[in-house]
């Protein structure tokens, strides 16, 4: 086990949040949080690192929530592990996390792979989830019956089944310095992202982050999985798993504009949940809806949290 740090002023840079590291399931994760009330956890996706949550941190404090933004494993400052990155596993980092800061429960925000894992925490260990917010990421059940079953969500999900190769898909995200990682957040972007006074900073670090060692091959593992055990009994096992219903309030938020996971393929999840639903379909933006309309994000999603009975 490796516990690379990364440069001090890209993973762990100063603001107002505070940096830390816990221990849950057998690993150690970065954290950035902010604020005292009920706990709030961000999860990133591919290809990000906590970074993307800089706007919802500071939002959420204000609006009197714990919020924090954790690196998953293999990504940021977090433990790079040679196994554990099938979604159960990677599920149970978060609900570790929960644990370990000493919470009995957690609101779940997850955007792309941080949103599957999300969705898969709150069936494993619904005790522990108390809302359930997932942006640019359908159900489990729904994605894989998108990429299986939709020719269209197959073409542009693409980018997944390159992961499967060996060596290649990590050479290329960290050839010139990152490069494609910056390619690929201004391709599956809206035209608002560039508009953003920040779009190009982060940019820049999202490509820093994926040249920190080993973390391409770590953040390129979890896809390899979701693919490669589409045919294997740990695969149907997960699938069974994920048919038990989603029993806490939920938000699902997609840009309208989102390339790579189609609206079509995203709507519909709401038949996994047993509970108040709310679907927030975001014009002109595509998969970033949180850095592309960072405001208009954390306005839906600190009122969302705020409701006392959040509407079906």
């Amino acid at each position: 086990m490796t516990h690379p740090a990364g440069p001090a002023n890209l993973i762990r840079p100063e603001g107002p949040w505070t940096h830390r590291d816990v221990a849950a399931n057998g690993a150690r994760f970065h954290i950035a949080e902010v604020g005292d009330g009920p706990l709030v956890l961000l999860l990133h996706g591919f290809p990000q690192y906590w970074w993307t949550w800089r706007h919802q941190l500071t939002a959420l404090a204000d609006a009197g929530f714990r919020a924090v933004a954790m690196d998953l494993r293999g990504v940021g400052g977090s433990d790079r592990t040679p196994r554990g990155y099938d979604p159960a596993n990677l599920a149970l980092d978060v609900t570790g996390v929960i644990r370990s800061l000493g919470e009995p429960d957690a609101a779940l925000v997850g955007h792309d792979l941080g949103g599957y894992l999300a969705w898969t925490a709150a069936v494993m260990r619904p005790k522990l989830i108390r809302r359930l917010a997932v942006s640019a990421m359908p159900h489990p059940r729904r994605w894989r019956a998108a990429m299986l079953g939709d020719m269209r969500q197959t073409r542009a999900g693409s980018y997944v089944w390159g992961f499967q190769r060996p060596f290649v898909p990590e050479r290329r995200l960290t050839a010139d310095g990152g490069r494609l990682v910056g390619e690929l957040v201004r391709r599956w972007a809206g035209p608002r992202l560039l508009e953003q006074p920040d779009a190009d900073e982060a940019i820049t670090r999202y490509e820093q982050a994926m040249c920190v060692p080993s973390t391409a091959h770590c953040s390129v593992e979890p896809y390899r999985w979701l693919v490669r055990s589409m045919a294997r009994p740990d695969g149907f096992q997960f699938n069974r798993r994920m048919k038990r219903p989603v029993r806490v309030p939920t938000m699902q938020m997609h840009g309208a504009l989102d390339p790579v996971l189609r609206t079509r393929s995203s709507a519909g999840s709401g038949q996994y949940v047993e509970a108040p639903y709310r679907w927030r379909l975001f014009d002109g933006i595509g998969h970033w809806p949180h850095e592309e309309d960072p405001a208009g994000f954390s306005s839906a999603l600190v009122g969302w949290l705020r409701d006392p009975e959040p509407d079906r």
